[in-house]
Parts: structure tokens; C-alpha cells; sequence
């Protein structure tokens, strides 16, 4: 398939490394102007030299700025004023027994997870429903549908992603522009690699530790092993491209069978 993103802009949000990171490389590589996003200048700077490095002819730059609050939003939108492709990608995670998640971590989940996209989705599809064209995807999880007894604050927030996509998606009907979630699944990620290693201890060598996660914490995967983010990306490729017209207000897999269902 030939997916052309040329004469598109797109912003990725949290795309400093892993997933965020593979997502703004493929949307490059597709030929679309990516604007990379992070908290530091310095971060942002170093993504925009990878991103090169996998694409030298890359039109690449990036934009330093927290958008899991309105002042780093609205600093976003200042530098960015419209977008073609917005893929909310922001997102933490982290293991915490349920009964100690206190107010304070639940409200941070809600903050960086689910608010920064919608109110990134708020102020950029108005012109996406103007101009007659874009894409909005947003980057779930597995955990959506699987609740990770682990995280489930984590979990819960990824589940109100696929309401706010479908919700979205039926503000944009009619209009040329399609809002979709992409389910990613366990991967290979410094933040993975970094969870691993808190559940089975940092003295598991990183081959043991992966293939003892799969089978103890995620024993359900059809691959058996970590997806890489590049597959994440190729998804979030495809779904901004002009061949993803017709899919709009879904849930995409990119999980690798995890979710024992067959749908959503």
C-alpha cells in the first residue's frame, strides 16, 4: 500500500521516545511535517535528531511544552495553531496496589492520560471540520478492556479513551475527518522495560525478565513476546492516511491478540 502523507501536518504529543517516538519516525517516513512534543526542550531536541537519523530527508521539528495542562496547551497551540494529524499519545503508567491509589494519583491519571487529548482534540478539530479533512487518533491500550489489577487507575483511563474517540468521532461525522483509538498492546519500551523490571527485580536479566512477564503478568498474548513501537506506528500510519477513510469512531488493534475477545 502506498501511504502519502505529503502536504500533511502532524503533531504527536509524549513523543520523546517509545511508542510516541516510533509514531512520529512512521508519519515521517510517510512524508508527512511532524512536530514532535515533550516536556524539555532538550528531549524534544534529541527526539528531532532520531527522528533524522531514521529519516534524513525527514521535515521534522518539535515543540517543548506539558499539555497535560491548559498553560502548556495553550504554549502548544501558540507555536501550532493547526494540525492535519493529531495523535494523543501522552500517557504514564505505573504499578500501585489499588487500595493505596490515592485521589491525588487518580487525578494525575485523568490529567496526563485523558484530559491532554481532549483538550488538544477541542481546539484542533474545529479547523480539521473547516478545512474538510483530518485525522484524530488517540493511543489506548489492552488495559482498556483488560483492567491490569496492578494499575487499574491506568487501565480505567484508557477505557474513557474509547468513549472520548467515539464521542469525537460523532462530532466529526459527515465531515472528511475520522477520530479512532489504537489499542497498543504490552511493548518494548524504556517504560516497559522499566515496570518489568519493578514487578520481577533488576537483577533478571532483560531476556528472562521479558519472556517470565509475557508468561506471569500477560500469558493471554497471541505473539508471545513485547510488541516493537514501530508496529504501533505502522497502525497510526495507516490510520492517518487516505486509505483509513472509511474507519472512523473505532477501536484498532495493535495488541498482538492480548484482548480475549472479539470485540472490544
Amino acid at each position: 500500500m502506498d501511504i502519502d502523507l505529503g502536504g500533511r501536518t502532524a503533531l504527536v504529543t509524549g513523543s520523546t521516545q517509545g511508542i510516541g517516538l516510533a509514531i512520529a519516525i512512521e508519519l515521517a517516513r510517510a512524508g508527512a511535517s511532524v512536530v514532535v512534543n515533550g516536556r524539555t526542550a532538550a528531549r524534544v531536541d534529541h527526539a528531532v535528531e532520531l527522528v533524522r537519523a531514521e529519516i534524513p530527508d525527514a521535515d521534522v521539528g518539535g515543540i517543548a511544552a506539558d499539555v497535560s495542562d491548559e498553560a502548556g496547551a495553550a504554549r502548544l497551540l501558540d507555536e501550532l495553531p493547526q494540525v492535519d494529524i493529531l495523535t494523543n499519545n501522552l500517557g504514564i503508567f505505573g504499578a500501585r496496589p489499588a487500595l493505596e491509589i490515592d485521589d491525588a494519583q487518580w487525578r494525575r491519571f485523568f490529567e496526563v492520560n485523558v484530559l491532554s487529548g481532549v483538550r488538544l482534540t477541542r481546539v484542533y478539530l474545529p479547523g480539521m471540520i473547516a478545512r474538510g479533512w483530518g485525522r484524530v487518533q488517540f493511543i489506548g491500550s489492552d488495559s482498556a478492556v483488560v483492567i491490569p489489577v496492578e494499575m487499574i487507575h491506568y487501565g480505567v483511563t484508557k477505557t474513557a479513551l474509547l468513549a472520548v474517540a467515539r464521542g469525537f468521532a460523532k462530532v466529526a461525522a459527515g465531515t472528511g475527518v475520522t477520530v479512532n483509538t489504537v489499542l497498543a498492546g504490552p511493548t518494548h519500551t524504556e517504560g516497559a522495560e522499566e515496570f518489568v523490571n519493578e514487578l520481577l527485580g533488576d537483577e533478571v536479566p532483560w531476556d528472562e525478565a521479558q519472556r517470565r512477564f509475557m508468561a506471569e503478568h500477560r500469558p493471554q498474548s497471541l505473539l508471545g513476546r513485547l510488541i516493537e513501537p514501530r508496529e504501533v506506528g505502522n497502525m497510526v500510519a495507516y490510520l492517518s492516511s487516505e486509505l483509513a477513510s472509511a474507519t472512523t469512531g473505532g477501536a484498532l488493534r495493535a495488541e498482538g491478540g492480548y484482548i480475549d475477545a472479539i470485540l472490544p
